[in-house]
Formats: C-alpha cells, structure tokens, sequence
C-alpha cells in the first residue's frame, strides 16, 4: 500500500516537473501597458516590442462604455470590417488566451476607433517545451566505469 503512495507521489512529482515550468513561462500582457485598450495609442509599436508565444494571455482593459474587443481575420483587421467578427468581448478586462502559434488580429468596433488606430495585431510564436529532468546517476559507481571503456 505505501509503495502505491509513493509511486502515485512520484508520478505527480513528475508531472509538476514537466508541466510547471511552462505554466510558470506564460506572461500576461496588458494590451497598452498603463494606458490600456483606448483610442490614441501607437498599438503596433507596442506590439513590436513584445514577444508573444503560445499560453502567453492577452488583457484589455479599457471602459466597457466607451470600447470593446473584436477578434477577427487578417483582411478584415486592414479594412476594419467589424461585421466579419469572430469573437467580440466587452467587459472591460478581457483576457484572451493565446492558444496556437500565427496571427491574431483585433480591433474596436466602436464607431470608427478601428480607422482611428484602435487595432492591434500579434504574432504568436511556438511555445519552449518544458526541458526534461536530468536522468538519475548510477546508484553503483562501477556501472560508469564499464561504460566509459566503451568510448
């Protein structure tokens, strides 16, 4: 019984490992730094100097009365054609997950904000695999020794 616990132990153990430090990784970039989703604002400098990888998370904060967050296609972003949208959020501090590496385009659909600049688009690059944990060192001082005569 105690030797099923410490397996299970060791196989979460594993996992954490594994999984954690890509969780850890993740940044969440607040689209604007302190002036958030607002008209005025130079987003496509903003965006070139960040990085953005997969799991990293998108949060637009501005006021719900006066904007929104519209996602949509590439030739839709250029022409601001809001009726092309293929999410819309309007809470006022939306987060969006970058989940898969390419383009993602967004825009307010408020009046004309998107013709305004209120546009912003992201390349999202692969994410860093979690490294592996190093493999155990021979418990028996002698296994390294016949090994090393074969090199």
């Amino acid at each position: 019984m105690a030797s099923n616990q410490m397996l299970a132990a060791a196989a979460v153990s594993a996992i954490a490992v594994v999984f954690l430090p890509a969780l850890a990784s993740a940044t969440d970039h607040v689209v604007g730094d302190g002036r958030g989703w607002t008209l005025g604002f130079d987003y496509a400098a903003w965006a070139e100097s960040k990085q953005f990888t997969v799991g990293d998370t998108l949060a637009f904060k501005y006021s719900k009365s006066s904007h929104n967050v519209v996602e949509l296609s590439g030739p839709d972003f250029k022409a601001c054609n809001k009726a092309a949208a293929t999410s819309v959020w309007s809470s006022g501090e939306d987060g969006v997950t970058l989940d898969k590496p390419g383009r993602r385009w967004f825009i307010c659909a408020v009046g004309e904000h998107c013709r305004l600049g209120m546009k912003l688009n992201v390349t999202v690059l692969p994410g860093t695999p979690a490294p592996l944990p190093p493999a155990p060192a021979p418990s028996d001082p002698r296994s390294r020794r016949s090994l090393s005569r074969w090199w």
